[in-house]
């Protein structure tokens, strides 16, 4: 897959467990923007959930590990 600079934002919003609505109000976009393109990821990745989603684009080098790591509350 080759993700636009946009699509990668998403990814890993997604991989971060974000809810759309919230990585809407983070990357200024709407809901359905939001929505069309965790539709595309799911399908250029050829998965069904955002799981499989962040673990696909690890294996494809889309997302880094580190890129990932959680802050410490």
């Amino acid at each position: 897959m080759t993700a636009t600079p946009l699509e990668c934002q998403v990814l890993h919003e997604l991989a971060m467990g974000k809810s759309n609505k919230i990585f809407a109000n983070i990357l200024s976009i709407s809901m359905c923007t939001v929505d069309g393109y965790v539709k595309d990821i799911y399908r250029n990745l050829g998965v069904r959930n955002r799981a499989m989603a962040t673990l696909v684009a690890i294996q494809h080098g889309i997302l880094q590990l580190n890129q990932l790591q959680m802050a410490d509350s």
